[in-house]
């Protein structure tokens, strides 16, 4: 009987039953209280929405997401942008989701390639809005597709 408390299959169970257990009754509970409190709730001005939205914030977001792939692609390269963005989502608390397409000339052919990307940025002065056309106060969090 001794070696079956001593066995290293025996201690393995045991020790998976004490942390579902404790995951169960003590870290899940504290968890739930966390999620349900304000801890991260940010009162903001800028709600968010699951639908596509366009607005003066939005177009101006769509403008800085296209001078960060310009500065992406470097000096030499030829791209053009059309003058209303595909879809632009609001995050919520200035942030927005820009989904547009541009044109990039290749160098050696001389053809226009259209290119789908997709840029993630935030107004970082949130509802304070004097300085919303400065390039410095839009912080890029990603672009994808180039």
């Amino acid at each position: 009987m001794k070696k079956f408390f001593t066995n290293p299959v025996f201690i393995l169970v045991i020790g998976l039953v004490v942390l579902l257990l404790t995951q169960q009754k003590i870290v899940m509970p504290l968890v739930n209280k966390v999620i349900e409190s304000d801890l991260f709730l940010v009162q903001s001005n800028d709600e968010a929405s699951q639908l596509p939205i366009s607005s003066a914030l939005t177009d101006i977001a769509y403008k800085h997401c296209n001078q960060h792939v310009k500065n992406k692609l470097g000096a030499d390269a030829q791209v053009s942008f059309s003058d209303k963005p595909t879809n632009v989502w609001s995050m919520g608390n200035y942030q927005y989701v820009v989904s547009a397409e541009l044109k990039l000339k290749d160098k050696a052919s001389g053809v226009d390639n259209s290119k789908k990307y997709v840029c993630r940025i935030t107004y970082a002065d949130s509802d304070d809005q004097k300085n919303i056309n400065e390039f410095g106060k839009w912080n890029l969090l990603g672009i994808d597709g180039l």
